[in-house]
């Protein structure tokens, strides 16, 4: 069954940065009304998990400025321009992870905020991780990255989510989505 839609009436782009947009629409709604929404526009994200066995996970430690502390969290990276999903997640594993992963495999996808954006984090499970070739160009993290990495056993992670220590909603689903 196709349910109704929003009618778009007006589109005014009123910023855009380094990794997202903001548009300002005027729509029609599906109810009759109409309203102005801002709407965070992203290009999508991939979310790793990369595990060296079934019982292990690795995360990253680094600093928040919108939170203002630094959060153990999986790793994470946004799409570039046309970027297949799956490229990209092996291609962050090796820049915040310093491993390559042999397998990428999709487990899930989540809107973290659909209320006000529209990015779409696509969840791989990386396994058969390596160090990169000896002699590879070495892949580069971003310029606002400082990341401190650690591998921690599926029950720490677990451990981490109940006491408080792990804050990252996209941390604690990609643990849900893995079974875990």
């Amino acid at each position: 069954m196709n349910e109704p839609r929003a009618t778009l009436k007006t589109h005014r782009q009123v910023f855009r940065g380094r990794i997202f947009a903001v548009d300002s629409d005027r729509v029609l709604l599906p109810n009759g009304h109409e309203a102005t929404l801002d709407i965070v526009r992203h290009p999508g994200s991939v979310v790793l998990l990369p595990m060296p066995d079934p019982s292990h996970l690795i995360l990253v430690k680094q600093y928040r400025y919108a939170i203002d502390r630094w959060i153990w969290e999986l790793a994470a990276g946004s799409l570039e321009e046309g970027e297949a999903p799956e490229a990209a997640a092996v291609r962050e594993c090796e820049e915040e992870i310093g491993l390559v992963a042999s397998r990428a495999d999709e487990i899930g996808t989540f809107y973290p905020t659909p209320g006000y954006c529209d990015e779409k984090m696509i969840f791989y499970r990386l396994t058969q991780l390596a160090q990169p070739a000896p002699g590879a160009a070495a892949a580069q993290k971003d310029p606002d990255e400082d990341l401190r990495v650690h591998t921690f056993t599926v029950e720490e992670v677990r451990s981490l989510i109940r006491d408080g220590t792990i804050v990252d909603a996209k941390t604690i689903v990609g643990l849900m989505l893995i079974g875990a």
